[in-house]
């Protein structure tokens, strides 16, 4: 088996990647019930040689709700007729998640407002507040 390349520093297994193919819903005709077209792609995260510890941790909160409690990543691929198909687009969703996974975010370096903003903003809270006071109704002695 080959090694899919997904960046420069990694390539994952192709035994990590299981495929079944099961039939599908959808466009077809009468082909739909007797062919299995639709491919369920399933990558175990969690124990995966291939991906360091922070891309994994991205990569399970990047994918949510279809990580398994086990912690395989389970991606259907059921949008054309062929099996062919279906399979290299589900393995292409794969490698970009991985791929989305694998950029470190840069770290937020917290700022102070300058000084000019802070004065330009209280001098619009004076205008707006001395603005609603005359529009206010006079008060009777």
């Amino acid at each position: 088996m080959g090694k899919i390349r997904i960046t420069a520093h990694i390539a994952i297994d192709e035994s990590e990647i299981k495929e079944s193919f099961v039939l599908a819903a959808g466009p077809g005709g009468q082909n739909v019930n007797k062919v299995a077209s639709a491919v369920q792609l399933r990558f175990d995260v969690g124990r995966s040689p291939s991906l360091l510890e922070p891309v994994r941790q991205r990569l399970a909160a990047l994918v949510g709700h279809r990580l398994t409690k086990d912690g395989v990543l389970v991606l259907m691929g059921r949008q054309f007729r062929d099996q062919i198909r279906n399979r290299a687009e589900v393995r292409e969703r794969l490698v970009s998640l991985i791929r989305a996974a694998a950029v470190t975010p840069k770290k937020r370096r917290p700022t102070k407002p300058p000084r000019a903003a802070k004065e330009k903003r209280l001098q619009h809270k004076k205008k707006h507040a001395e603005l609603k006071r005359a529009r206010a109704k006079p008060h009777g002695d």
